[in-house]
């Protein structure tokens, strides 16, 4: 039998719990815009009500479960009238000029310029429920300025200079077509398929669509078209460590998901985007997942030559070596240390002129000499903490520069910040374990 004292206690545990649980989220189901978007999905056939939209303290907007879904369960599906994709654009006043267009526009350009054309239009478009709760701007790198994109590491500041160019490219080559749309519109072009609106577009596209394949259009370039923007679906968002079963059925015509494990009762639904590791959810996603298993630190070339002696006359054979056998790129720490991969670049690299013979089978996870395991080592550790340096160089800049920084810059310096602080935590655990293997 329990002591009233104890009872009384569990209660206001229960209570602070509780206090505390409304604290870290807050419903947006009474929103005027949920409701709007609601009625809007009601109308095209979804119904469901077992997920609410929510602002979790953690992870900003998402679903919560309103009961308890079970493992196997649908999540959610979306009857296919709710998607927009490609045959949504040509369906609409758009098809006409695109289907007349030479050489064919892309399926992500199509959806780019259907999206900025219906931003435009306002309320009487039929996609301003969807529309009007799309975020305004996005924390991906294409919105970054240098001064950001020179405080990722060094391996990630390569892919996003190069998203920068790949979204350049994109927007000159959908000048002309843009410029093909002015009659259905009366103010110019130019003023309304603007850098700022496209790159809108394309982050819209890029970071809230679900993966569909779709039938290959005449009307429609080469590339494949795999996209569906998803209404009330893309609020859900990613984690590592969950498991589901996402696709279109054919049967129902819903684009469904399935959770492996299921939901509790007012627990947040998750969906995963793959196997990302933090770099990549942050380049194409603009965010990053804390404590992703997935998640490693990269070393780049040039901090990998912090390593060699410039004295080796075999130097540039050993880095052609690895050039030629791949292993110049994905060298990684992780949460248990150095990589295989790097690991053997560095073994490679230690060998001795008499030693060189062995080099295929040290690509092949061959062991050398003790002296040459210790140099590797002592090198691996050399390495992770010159990361380790660059880090904390980073941090304090990003702290310094998140004072007085505007919302839209502030938001993306926390995202680096993040990406950073998570990479701190995998160096501090290899450096751990170098220690170790070290002091053995």
């Amino acid at each position: 039998m329990n002591k009233p004292g104890c009872r009384a206690g569990r209660r206001a545990r229960e209570k602070r719990r509780k206090k505390h649980e409304g604290v870290s989220k807050v419903t947006l189901s009474h929103e005027a815009q949920f409701v709007l978007l609601r009625r809007w999905l009601k109308e095209k056939g979804f119904t469901s009500q077992s997920l609410i939209p929510v602002n979790f303290h953690d992870t900003g907007r998402g679903l919560m479960a309103t009961q308890t879904i079970k493992a196997k369960d649908i999540v959610i599906s979306l009857p296919e009238k709710c998607l927009l994709t490609t045959r949504t654009v040509l369906k609409s006043y758009m098809g006409d000029y695109i289907r007349r267009w030479h050489p064919p526009v892309s399926p992500l350009l199509a959806l780019c310029c259907f999206l900025i054309a219906e931003r435009h239009r306002g309320d009487p478009s039929e996609w301003s429920p969807y529309i009007n709760i799309l975020p305004k701007t996005y924390t991906c790198p294409v919105y970054f300025s240098d001064d950001v994109i020179d405080l990722l590491p060094k391996s990630l500041q390569k892919k996003a200079t190069e998203q920068k160019e790949q979204f350049q490219e994109l927007c000159c080559s959908s000048l002309m077509f843009s410029r093909s749309l002015q009659p259905l519109f009366t103010q110019p072009t130019e003023e309304l398929f603007t850098h700022d609106a496209l790159r809108w577009a394309w982050c819209s596209v890029n970071t809230r669509t679900v993966y569909m394949e779709h039938d290959q259009s005449d009307y429609l370039s080469r590339e494949k078209d795999v996209y569906a923007l998803a209404p009330y679906l893309d609020l859900l968002n990613h984690c590592p460590n969950v498991q589901v079963e996402a696709g279109f059925n054919k049967e129902t015509r819903c684009y469904e998901v399935k959770s492996v494990q299921g939901y509790k009762k007012f627990q947040q639904a998750f969906i995963n985007y793959g196997p990302h590791d933090n770099h990549r959810l942050l380049l194409e996603y603009g965010f990053v997942a804390p404590g992703n298993p997935q998640s490693v630190v990269y070393v780049d070339l040039g901090t990998l030559k912090l390593c060699l002696d410039e004295k080796d006359k075999q130097l540039t054979q050993k880095l052609l070596y690895l050039r030629d056998n791949d292993f110049l790129k994905n060298l990684t720490f992780g949460m248990d240390g150095p990589s295989w991969r790097l690991m053997t670049a560095l073994r490679l690299l230690s060998l001795k002129p008499e030693q060189y013979s062995s080099w295929k089978s040290v690509l092949l996870g061959a062991a050398v000499s003790q002296d040459r395991e210790e140099w590797c080592i002592h090198s691996a550790l050399k390495l992770c903490n010159n990361l380790n340096d660059d880090n904390v160089k980073a941090l304090e800049r990003l702290s310094q520069l998140k004072q007085g920084a505007n919302l839209s810059c502030f938001e993306q310096l926390c995202v680096v910040e993040s990406l950073r602080q998570e990479e701190q935590r995998i160096l501090e655990h290899t450096r751990v374990v170098l220690q170790n293997l070290w002091g053995q």
